[in-house]
C-alpha cells in the first residue's frame, strides 16, 4: 500500500488541505468504510484532472459524482455491481478522458480493489489490486495496459477542479 509521500515526485505536493475527513463523512452516510489510502489519497489530490487525461474524485465532488453517474452505471449491462451510494455497491471515484470509468469494488473483509468499465471497450476489467498500489502503477507506467497512454515525464500536471 502506498502513502501520500510516495506520490510526491508522481504528483507533486498535495494541492488539498487533507480533505480526507471528508471523505469518512461521505462515507458514513453511505454505511461504508471506504480503504485507508483512498482516504488519503482523495483528501490530498482529489477533485483533479491528472495529465488532462484521468479525473480523480475527492471531497466536493464525490457524492454528487457517485449519485449521477453511479446510477447510470449501475443501469449499464455492463457493470456488473450495484454502486454507491446502493448499499453494497463499489465506489465510483473517477474516469478517464476516454469515458471509462474507475471503480473501487468491495471484496469483504474490508479489501476493495480497482475495477474500470472500459468504454472502447464496452467492457468491465477487473484487477487485484488496491486503489494506491494500482493508482502508482497506472501513473507511473508500471502496468501492461493499452487502455491507458504513454506519459510525458513525471511530476503529472495536475488542473484542480475548483468547484
Amino acid at each position: 500500500m502506498k502513502t501520500v509521500s510516495d506520490f510526491v515526485p508522481v504528483l507533486g505536493l498535495p494541492v488539498r488541505q487533507d480533505e480526507g475527513h471528508l471523505i469518512k463523512e461521505i462515507a458514513a452516510s453511505w454505511s461504508v468504510t471506504l480503504p485507508e489510502d483512498f482516504i488519503a489519497m482523495a483528501g490530498a489530490y482529489g477533485d483533479a484532472v491528472i495529465s488532462d487525461y484521468i479525473y480523480f474524485c475527492g471531497a466536493r465532488k464525490l457524492r454528487t459524482y457517485a449519485d449521477g453517474m453511479g446510477r447510470q452505471l449501475e443501469a449499464s449491462r455492463t457493470v456488473p455491481h450495484v454502486v454507491l451510494p446502493t448499499p453494497g455497491g463499489a465506489l465510483v471515484w473517477g474516469n478517464t478522458i476516454e469515458g471509462d470509468q474507475l471503480f473501487l469494488v468491495p471484496r469483504g473483509g474490508g479489501s476493495w480493489t480497482v475495477s474500470a468499465f472500459r468504454r472502447g471497450w464496452a467492457d468491465w476489467h477487473d484487477t487485484d489490486l488496491g486503489f494506491s498500489d494500482w493508482l502508482h502503477l497506472a501513473l507511473t507506467g508500471g502496468t501492461a495496459t493499452d487502455w491507458l497512454p504513454e506519459w510525458e515525464p513525471l511530476p503529472h500536471p495536475l488542473e484542480l477542479d475548483k468547484g
